[in-house]
């Protein structure tokens, strides 16, 4: 879930002897030391001695202000940053207790109480004061609110709130955007952005978001009457599943359903229940074997009733051969070391200790157990319940009530008629400036998407955000960065915040699993390495551009626990709050859900890869092919362009041509054994060549600023080379999305299956075998291949460039994939709108059918569950509407 990334389950561990080599060096050759934070050894106490003296000197100062003129590497701010925490604790323990002064809302920093040994230099400004202007220095204290020293020179003293000062190495390494007089008019602290490390770790701003109470105006009255007109089918859907059930039950035990009672399942609020035969959630009504601990949820109950078992298919086995280094980049099959090793497999197959092989229901509906074991030998699946019995039913009666009471056919909806912003266009002058143009498909409104800015959003764009949404087109909202404080999504300052961690802690979140994008292979790496990386590049052993993604950092459930106000900020910055905000959410499915039931995981969470806007053809920084069971908005948060010296470029070309070669040779060998067709292979061929060219996506600027997409061919005369620009060349441009629309998906899944040889995944090796062509998450359809798939088939996605600070509304259904252009941090969240209730409904049943052992199986979303509490919740809110204690228009 969460919008653009895939769960990577489809990544393998590299565990061969020869193993990948994790190249020192960075593209623009940073030195790669690790330095550790604790304390040097005793043989460098000579040394030891010489920085306190010459922090006693004042040497050290100048030596600052020298530092803060040059231009440091990352490497050596994280040295000065050990250095500067060794000296503080050297300080500290000289001067003597601490005393702890509020510096901010929710925030207790603890500062030196004792003054003694201050440098000469500081003590010189302290008497003497300096103002200029609005910029004032402080002339009594100057320990820095960032840092907590008062050895490092001058400090910017805030007279807004007349308490926090920052020294200028500080404001020149972590707001190197603001100048001495912004800090003077108003510091970090008072605007809400100050990034050091207590002011990270505040949970004041998170809390209060959560703590943001309903107030059940006539708004979210109208939104609730909305909500429960979508979702009362869906309920009724569930209550006849039920009902069906209970019938079959009552009349083998030749009782009315009325006199039916139901055992209740002794599951407590916080456990996940789900069918041990396909994997999908139990929301209430289920069948468990009265002697052992197995459950089977109704649709299976049903389908073996029919005679033919579709959830649950039977597991199979994912493998991918590693073939040796050589392999990766075009070399031969290192056939001594395949013989070596057994393959790796992607997914290990589940064992199960039962079969499904003669597993049928009895003529009376009655169904017995599968397992056959001493302990069991095929005990009855009985009826149980989880809710209150006939809870579903009761709240059908409730929301039937209301629909007819509060006339909710009369309720405020979005307008069916044609939106404004979608009409046919003559020339691009007439289009809209909320729109973007994403796609040029013959005959179709659909080429645009719906683009607002963020700050210009008003009450009355919640129903055009709608209007779109509801007919499953996805939506860019852009600069939402905008509307927040300004925190700082700067790598290194989310790093910083981790290394307030405990020490327990510590080896789990700093040493973290990447994805190395050309081998498809998990590997280990500090974090501290990872974003010199982001910033600087990598280079493999060919001087090859190494592409790596952090695999679930943070991972989701300690994210807002680790990166509070980083979580506080994503949340601020989220556009359609009615929507969006993952606690208060009126039109959130996912935040109905009590506390104390087990939550599913929807983030947010964040995705840091590294990316170049030149299309690799291997080993590039992409999301692969995938579809989302819930809705989705990701954000664009920071990102950093690697340059790429002569050196790189000439070793791309190199390898590119080898990876033509390699894959010329292991289409004869496929055909040989005939596998593909003499066509099939002669297309290939040509779409290798083509796309292992400098394809390039220009996007041609039209009168209104709008982009269209162009691919590069010197037959497209329409092309206006003069104004076109390469993707990823504008400052801000971040990542390339493709999104397919729902109702192409048949023709989409056609193309991969007829085309799947010509793709690689884990250890570059080809695709042998698909399970299912998107939810395997292992293609990533190039620049050719989607020219292609427009010829054969007539189908095309939305592509567009998300920009820094754009928020992509990915609806559930869509299927995906991304390209990062430069390195990027995106942070995603997932929710669940009505609007796309049926699509979460028709994407658990095809899950559902998946082998058990397929990563996309389990059922993880549970909106069944969902749309329950979703019901229970607004039959609430119109009961007190209706009860006079909110104004309701009737």
């Amino acid at each position: 879930m969460a919008g653009e990334e895939d769960n990577n389950n489809n990544t393998v561990a590299f565990t061969g002897e020869e193993s990948i080599p994790d190249n020192q060096e960075t593209i623009a050759a940073p030195d790669e030391a690790s330095v550790d934070a604790a304390a040097p050894p005793a043989k460098k106490r000579g040394r030891k001695r010489k920085t306190e003296k010459e922090a006693e000197t004042g040497e050290i100062v100048r030596r600052s202000e020298r530092a803060k003129k040059s231009s440091r590497s990352l490497n050596e701010d994280y040295l000065l940053d050990v250095e500067e925490e060794l000296e503080v604790k050297k300080i500290k323990g000289k001067r003597g207790r601490k005393k702890k002064v509020a510096t901010g809302v929710g925030v207790t920093d603890e500062i030196n109480a004792a003054q003694e040994g201050e440098n000469p230099e500081c003590i010189e400004q302290q008497q003497m004061g300096i103002e200029d202007g609005s910029l004032l220095v402080c002339n009594k204290d100057t320990n820095c609110h960032q840092c907590k020293r008062n050895d490092k020179g001058r400090v910017v003293k805030c007279t807004k709130c007349d308490r926090k000062k920052f020294c200028i190495l500080c404001i020149n390494r972590w707001y190197p955007r603001l100048k001495e007089e912004d800090i003077a008019k108003a510091c970090p602290g008072c605007c809400g952005n100050c990034n050091c490390k207590a002011c990270l770790q505040s949970l004041a701003l998170i809390k209060a978001i959560k703590d943001k109470r309903e107030t059940y105006n006539d708004h979210e009255v109208e939104l609730s009457k909305y909500m429960l007109k979508i979702l009362l089918p869906y309920l009724r859907q569930l209550d006849e599943e039920q009902m069906a059930e209970k019938e079959i039950e009552a009349k083998r035990q030749g009782l009315s359903c009325s006199e039916l009672k139901i055992k209740a399942a002794d599951i407590p609020k916080k456990e996940r229940v789900y069918c041990d035969n396909c994997k999908t959630s139990i929301f209430d009504y289920h069948r468990s074997c009265t002697k052992c601990s197995f459950d089977i949820c109704l649709l299976c109950c049903c389908e073996l009733r029919g005679g033919k078992l579709l959830g649950g298919a039977d597991p199979i086995k994912f493998e991918f051969i590693y073939r040796g280094l050589d392999y990766l980049h075009g070399g031969n099959d290192n056939e001594e070391r395949v013989n070596e090793s057994e393959p790796r497999a992607a997914a290990q197959p589940e064992i199960r200790e039962w079969s499904r092989s003669g597993w049928l229901a009895d003529s009376d509906g009655s169904i017995p157990c599968p397992k056959a074991d001493d302990d069991c030998d095929h005990g009855f699946l009985e009826l149980r319940s989880i809710l209150p019995q006939n809870c579903i039913s009761e709240l059908v009666c409730k929301a039937k009530e209301h629909e007819e009471t509060i006339k909710l056919q009369d309720a405020e909806e979005t307008s069916d008629s044609r939106c404004s912003c979608l009409k046919p266009v003559l020339n691009a002058s007439d289009i809209h400036n909320s729109t973007r143009k994403a796609a040029s498909r013959e005959d179709s409104s659909e080429n645009f998407l719906y683009c607002p800015r963020a700050v210009n959003l008003c009450h009355e764009d919640l129903r055009h955000f709608q209007w779109h949404w509801s007919k499953g087109e996805p939506i860019i909202v852009s600069n939402v960065l905008e509307c927040t404080s300004g925190l700082s999504w700067e790598p290194f300052v989310m790093w910083r915040a981790f290394r307030q961690i405990s020490n327990t802690k510590q080896k789990t979140l700093l040493d973290v699993k990447t994805i190395d994008c050309l081998g498809w292979c998990e590997g280990d790496i500090n974090l501290h390495k990872f974003f010199t990386g982001y910033t600087k590049g990598l280079l493999d052993w060919l001087n090859w551009p190494k592409v790596l993604k952090l695999k679930d950092w943070p991972p989701s459930n300690l994210f807002e626990e680790s990166l509070p106000r980083h979580c506080a900020e994503f949340i601020s910055s989220l556009p359609f709050k009615e929507y969006t905000d993952p606690f208060n959410g009126v039109l959130n499915l996912a935040a109905k859900l009590p506390k104390d039931v087990l939550q599913p995981d929807m983030g947010p969470k964040t995705y840091i890869a590294y990316g170049f806007a030149q299309e690799l053809g291997r080993g590039d920084s992409v999301t692969k092919l995938h579809c989302d069971m819930s809705d989705a908005v990701n954000v664009l948060t920071h990102i950093t362009e690697v340059k790429l010296d002569s050196k790189i470029i000439n070793a791309i070309k190199t390898q590119k041509k080898n990876h033509l070669e390699q894959d010329k040779r292991e289409l004869i060998g496929d055909n040989r054994d005939g596998e593909p067709s003499i066509d099939m292979l002669d297309n290939t061929s040509s779409s290798i060549n083509a796309s292992y060219e400098q394809n390039s996506v220009r996007f041609v600027e039209n009168g209104s600023g709008l982009c269209d997409e162009k691919v590069v061919d010197p037959e497209l005369k329409e092309v206006d080379k003069e104004n076109s620009l390469l993707v990823g060349c504008n400052s801000l441009d971040g990542a390339l999305w493709d999104i397919f629309r729902r109702e192409d998906v048949p023709k989409l899944e056609e193309y991969l299956k007829k085309h799947f040889r010509e793709f690689r995944h884990v250890y570059c090796s080809p695709l042998k075998q698909v399970v299912h062509p998107i939810h395997d998450q292992t293609f990533y359809l190039t620049i050719e291949h989607k020219k292609r798939l427009k010829e054969e088939y007539g189908i095309e996605p939305w592509t567009f460039v998300q920009k820094l600070g754009d928020a992509v509304f990915i609806p559930a259904g869509c299927p995906h994939q991304v390209r990062n252009l430069k390195s990027c941090t995106k942070v995603a969240l997932d929710f669940v709108s009505p609007e796309n209730v049926g699509e979460c409904f028709r994407l658990t049943e095809e899950f559902r059918k998946l082998p058990v052992n397929h990563k996309s199986a389990e059922d993880k979303l549970e909106v069944k569950k969902m749309i329950i509490y979703a019901m229970v919740d607004l039959v609430k809110k119109l009961e007190k509407a209706r009860s006079g204690e909110t104004k309701v228009p009737m």
